[in-house]
């Protein structure tokens, strides 16, 4: 298993989550070295054999690099988490500058297509593969819009879904499943760099369930897509929003 965005929040809690159920577990991290070395020790005392991969998503050469090392050290990948993702302070969008808006596409969206495209190389019948599961990590700001926070990240997280239909149905007689898992309120850092680090506690009365969720309630979902458990599911967008 490859995870991008592994070295914090939910990527993290799934690398930790997929050693504990015997699996080999590719770490991706852009920049939290000490963070991933943290996930990666972790496997590691789970009995996983792990590796940590540091790749900017947007870059279509570190991505093939990223893959090939992962392939190098752990065999073929057989599942793929495309976790890694980015956002930007709170604003609207009329305050938002174009290197802004440009940044979170890179990442989110072209980062995607890319480690998708990667995945699909190595392990589609297609291309002398053995078939394997795509799980793409969205959210439920695709289809809250997110006015007044980050529509540009809402954006860029809908880019991920119509991906997601379109890839699973392209792949779907090559061995390969394609899923997308939308979490809502998460308690992780990321809302930190939103610039609004209670952000879950502020929002959670707008919740049903009226609490935030955890990575590893994320986690536990991506690794049932991920598995031999979901056989027949495939191009579903799944929330995992406590009913928001």
């Amino acid at each position: 298993m490859f995870i991008t965005g592994a070295s914090r929040g939910i990527g993290a809690a799934t690398a930790q989550r997929a050693a504990a159920d015997g699996w080999s577990v590719g770490i991706g991290y852009n920049s939290r070295s000490d963070a991933a070395d943290e996930v990666a020790e972790a496997c590691r005392a789970a009995g996983a054999q792990t590796v940590s991969i540091q790749v900017d998503v947007a870059d279509e050469t570190g991505v093939i690099a990223a893959f090939d090392a992962v392939t190098d050290a752990l065999g073929p990948i057989s599942s793929v988490i495309v976790n890694a993702g980015i956002l930007f302070e709170v604003c609207r969008l009329d305050e938002m500058s174009l290197d802004r808006v440009r940044r979170v596409m890179d990442v989110n969206v072209l980062g995607a297509f890319l480690c998708a495209r990667e995945a699909v190389l190595r392990m589609s019948t297609r291309h002398g593969g053995s078939g394997g599961t795509i799980v793409n990590v969205g959210s439920a700001a695709a289809y809250l819009g997110s006015a007044n926070e980050f529509i540009d990240y809402a954006a860029s997280k809908g880019a991920m879904d119509t991906m997601t239909i379109g890839l699973a149905r392209e792949v779907a007689d090559e061995g390969i499943r394609v899923n997308c898992v939308r979490p809502g309120l998460i308690d992780t850092t990321i809302h930190a760099d939103a610039g609004v680090p209670d952000r879950v506690e502020l929002l959670k009365g707008n919740i049903p369930m009226q609490r935030g969720g955890t990575p590893d309630e994320v986690a536990d979902l991506i690794l049932y897509l991920a598995g031999d458990r979901s056989t027949y599911v495939t191009g579903s967008l799944i929330n995992v929003s406590g009913g928001r």
